[in-house]
């Protein structure tokens, strides 16, 4: 017991001698100043797991969850680090004295020469550090990013934009962007392995000008499944074709898996009504104006797919025209309804060479042959209580008089009956308090 604690002093006495004591044995030194006393000969263990384990595992086994756990909804708030490590800022070989240990804190020579222990100045502001980067630690800050810059709920990833994919030798994506579409972990069962968990990451990427790819990486770490993702979404591109540079040529369906879409074109200003990740995919390729319903499975891999799908089927309108053996014609309610011919065949099918149960509809003939389903509309809770009864019948006189006064100002600029001109009282009475906002004051 002599060695280990002399080890601790930074001096040793001059003579030492072991005299035996009554329960154990007594240090006793010529010097009145030391007088130290070993504990009795007990067996002891200097180990345990408290310095075997790193920190880290022993805070884990204090605020994890368990598998069961998770499954129910518990320990949402664990993988946040609440504690602080106390050992951050410490060096080995520096502390409140500040000493210099050569081979330690020190090289052991400087050149030629020796480097000696010596006591250099007091840092004051040393324990001021270690607490500021304590507390810096501890705090958890949610990550900030510009209303533009959030995807499609607040920070997390998907939906946000990743950049043009990397440059492949001389060739670089100018002009293009990639937004993530899906971003979640997936695990892998095996025999020798065990559960395995990944990062997986579905991005798309286009210039906006109908050229645009997707692709699906798994990695171990997150950034690598993003960077993976962006640049084979950057090997695939497939050319579009759009109509007028704002949508897409014609209505469409298309299917993979469960999923079924049933895509509408729309005139230019209509926008894009449709699930978030057909809109993030139409923003990427350049259509500004569509309608899209998703019936059946909303897999989100499965969306994509069936999206790409339907628009690399599209057809021409030359395609469409030969196919059928008939002129296309566009009519348009900001035309007038007014037919305007957008594509001809090169030999026109006349009418008695078309057969009975030939297909003639557009809207069927684009869609192969299905309907959107359209659920019926049930009427109010409330139609056949007597309270509306009541409403109907003193609603009546005055059912239509918002869209009357509406048409007037819209056409003759101000509300007026057909026989103001050969009677002007048949004119609106105006109210008292407008009337005397519009004489000018004397």
């Amino acid at each position: 017991m002599v060695t280990p604690i002399l080890r601790l002093l930074n001096f040793v006495p001059k003579t030492i001698r072991c005299v035996p004591g009554l329960s154990g044995n007594f240090l006793l030194a010529q010097s009145p100043a030391l007088r130290i006393a070993a504990l009795p000969g007990q067996p002891c263990r200097m180990t345990s797991f408290f310095n075997k384990i790193p920190a880290e595992n022993i805070w884990k086994g204090v605020t994890s969850v368990s598998n069961a756990g998770k499954k129910r909804g518990r320990g949402k708030g664990t993988g946040r680090k609440t504690a602080k490590n106390l050992n951050r800022g410490q060096v080995i070989g520096v502390g409140k004295l500040n000493i210099m240990w050569p081979g330690l804190s020190a090289p052991i020579l400087q050149g030629k020469d020796l480097v000696r222990q010596q006591q250099l100045p007091e840092d004051t502001e040393r324990m001021a550090k270690l607490v500021k980067m304590r507390d810096e630690m501890s705090t958890f800050r949610y990550l900030r990013l510009l209303p533009i810059e959030r995807g499609w709920s607040g920070t997390k990833l998907p939906g946000r934009s990743i950049g043009p994919p990397d440059p492949v030798g001389d060739d670089a994506f100018e002009g293009f962007d990639t937004k993530v579409l899906e971003f979640k972990s997936v695990f892998h069962m095996k025999g020798n392995f065990g559960r395995r968990r990944r990062m997986s990451c579905m991005a798309i990427t286009g210039n906006g000008k109908g050229l645009a790819g997707f692709g699906l990486a798994k990695s171990v770490d997150g950034r690598s499944a993003v960077k993976r993702a962006r640049n084979r979404a950057g090997q695939k591109l497939m050319y579009i074709e759009l109509y007028n540079n704002h949508t897409v040529m014609h209505d469409f369906f298309t299917q993979f898996g469960r999923t079924k879409i049933f895509v509408t074109q729309k005139p230019e200003g209509f926008g894009l009504v449709c699930h978030r990740a057909i809109k993030t995919m139409c923003e990427v390729i350049g259509i500004k104006d569509l309608y899209a319903k998703v019936e059946g499975s909303t897999n989100l891999q499965h969306i994509v797919k069936a999206f790409f799908i339907g628009l690399l089927k599209q057809k021409t309108h030359k395609q469409m025209a030969e196919e059928k053996g008939l002129h296309l014609v566009e009519f348009k309610k900001e035309q007038g309804y007014f037919p305007k011919v957008i594509a001809s065949p090169t030999k026109c099918r006349s009418k008695a060479e078309l057969k009975p149960d030939e297909l003639l509809d557009y809207s069927q003939y684009v869609m192969d042959g299905r309907v959107v389903l359209k659920k019926k509309k049930y009427p109010k809770f409330y139609v056949n209580t007597p309270g509306w009864q009541i409403h109907l019948k003193k609603y009546l006189w005055r059912r239509n008089h918002d869209d009357v006064r509406l048409r007037m100002v819209t056409e003759q600029g101000e509300i007026r009956s057909f026989l103001t001109d050969k009677y002007p009282e048949a004119k609106p009475q105006v109210w008292v308090k407008k009337r005397q906002e519009e004489q000018p004051e004397e």
